[in-house]
C-alpha cells in the first residue's frame, strides 16, 4: 500500500472539526486572558510581587493563542473557512502577529519540511560542508546567534518589533516610491506604482491589507490601554509577557525539528512521511503545558496531516501509538539542548551536534600507501584547518 493511502485511511477519521469544541477553546483562552489583564491594576496596587506570577500566566495564554492562531491558518480549528479567519485575526491581535501573513510563511515550512536546502529552520542552520569552509571567526559568530541567550531578544523582535517595523518601513517606502515620480510630474508612473503596491516588506496587496488591519487594531488597543492604566504600567507588562511567550514558542518550534539524528535531506531526496516521523519530535509535557500549547507536542502527527485539529491529536496518537514508537521523544529537560543541534550533515542526511562534528572533523584520517616492497601501509593524518577565507555568512533572521 502506498504511504499516502496508508496514512490517509488512518488519519481521515480524525480530521473532523467541531465548532462546539473550537468555540470552547477560543472562550477558555480569551476570557481568562482578559480577566488576567483586568486584575493587573488591582494586584499591582496590593504588591508588585503579584505581578510576577501574573506575567507568567498571561505569557502562557499568549502562547496558547499563538498555537490556536496557527491552527486557524491551517483551517483546522473551526469547520468553516470564515470562522477560522475571524478567530485567526483575533488571535493575531492578541499575539501581535498578522495571522494571514504568518500563516502563508508557515505553510512554506510544511511544504519543505525535511528539505534543509530550502528551509534551514528558525535559526537558518547550514550544512557541515559550508560550515567547514568558515574561518574560526565566522564559526564563533555562527554559534553566537545560536545559543540559549538569544531567546531573550528573539521573542521581542519576532513577535513585537518585526511586524510593526515591516509595516511602518513598507509604508514609508511606498510613500517615497509614489512621491518620486509625482515630483517629476510623471503621473502615469506614480499611478502604476500605487496600483502595484509592491515592496520588499510584503508580498502583494492582500498581505499589506492584513498587516494593516492587525497593526491598526493593535495600536488602537495600545493607546486605549495606555489611557486606562498608564503607558508605563501597560507596556512593562505587555512587552515582558508577549516577548516571553514568543521566546517559549521559538524554543518549542526549534526542538521539534532540531534534535539528535533528526531526518534532514536535500530537495531531490526529501520524503514527506520520513520528515514527519523521523525529522519531527514529540514533546513529552505535563498535561497543563499540553493544554497551554494546544497539543502541539504531537508535532509528528501535525506534519503527517495539517487537517487534524489540535483537539484530535492526542486521541489519534493513542489510537496508532505503535506506529509512532520510533518518533523521537523530547522532554522538558532536553529543551535547551536543541541549541547543540544546529548543523545539517548532507552525507548522513541528519541534523548533527557541534561537538560531534568537531570530533569527527578533528579525527585523524587513514590513508593507504604502498611501500617499496609492495606491501600496503596505513598512515594517519589530521585534515588541514580551514583556510581563512570568508564566504558569505548565513542569514541570522528568525
Amino acid at each position: 500500500m502506498h504511504e499516502n493511502t496508508f496514512w490517509r485511511e488512518r488519519l481521515q477519521p480524525f480530521t473532523v472539526k467541531s465548532n462546539v469544541v473550537a468555540t470552547q477553546q477560543v472562550a477558555s483562552t480569551l476570557l481568562p486572558f482578559a480577566l488576567l489583564w483586568l486584575s493587573y491594576p488591582f494586584l499591582a496596587e496590593i504588591s508588585l510581587y503579584f505581578v510576577i506570577p501574573l506575567a507568567f500566566a498571561i505569557s502562557l495564554f499568549i502562547l496558547r493563542s499563538f498555537v490556536l492562531m496557527h491552527d486557524c491558518g491551517h483551517g483546522s480549528l473551526f469547520e468553516s473557512k470564515r470562522a477560522n479567519q475571524i478567530a485567526g485575526f483575533i488571535f493575531g491581535v492578541v499575539t501581535g502577529m498578522p495571522q494571514f501573513v504568518w500563516s502563508k510563511n508557515h505553510t512554506y515550512h510544511h511544504n519543505t519540511n525535511g528539505d534543509w536546502v530550502k528551509y534551514g529552520g528558525v535559526f537558518n542552520i547550514i550544512s557541515t560542508e559550508r560550515y567547514a569552509q568558515l574561518s574560526e571567526k565566522e564559526r564563533r559568530r555562527y554559534w553566537l546567534f545560536r545559543q540559549p541567550l538569544v531567546l531573550i531578544p528573539a521573542g521581542f523582535f519576532y513577535v513585537l518589533f518585526n511586524p510593526r517595523f515591516n509595516w511602518i518601513a513598507g509604508n514609508v517606502t511606498m510613500l517615497f516610491k509614489i512621491l518620486r515620480p509625482l515630483l517629476s510630474l510623471n503621473f502615469k508612473e506614480a499611478i502604476s506604482t500605487a496600483k502595484k503596491w509592491e515592496t520588499k516588506y510584503w508580498k502583494g496587496k492582500k498581505d499589506y491589507r492584513h498587516m494593516t488591519y492587525n497593526n491598526v487594531v493593535l495600536l488602537s488597543i495600545w493607546f486605549l490601554m495606555s489611557q486606562a492604566i498608564g503607558a508605563g504600567a501597560f507596556f512593562l507588562l505587555y512587552v515582558v509577557t508577549t516577548s516571553l511567550a514568543g521566546s517559549i514558542g521559538i524554543l518549542i518550534f526549534t526542538i521539534q525539528h532540531n534534535f539528535e539524528d533528526a531526518y534532514a535531506t536535500d530537495t531531490a531526496n526529501v520524503n514527506h512521511y520520513r520528515a514527519a516521523l523521523e525529522g519531527t519530535s514529540m514533546l513529552v509535557l505535563p498535561k497543563v503545558l499540553n493544554w497551554f500549547t494546544a497539543d502541539i507536542a504531537y508535532h509528528h502527527l501535525h506534519h503527517l496531516s495539517i487537517a487534524v485539529p489540535n483537539y484530535q491529536l492526542a486521541a489519534c496518537h493513542k489510537k496508532y501509538e505503535s506506529l509512532f514508537a520510533d518518533v523521537k521523544r523530547v522532554y522538558c529537560r532536553d529543551l535547551l539542548g536543541t541549541f547543540n543541534y544546529q548543523l545539517w550533515d548532507p552525507e548522513e542526511q541528519k541534523v548533527v551536534a557541534k561537538d560531534a562534528w568537531n570530533k569527527r572533523a578533528s579525527a585523524p584520517l587513514t590513508a593507504v600507501k604502498v611501500a617499496a616492497d609492495g606491501t600496503a601501509v596505513s598512515e594517519s593524518f589530521v585534515p588541514p584547518a580551514p583556510r581563512d577565507q570568508k564566504p558569505p555568512a548565513p542569514s541570522q533572521e528568525l
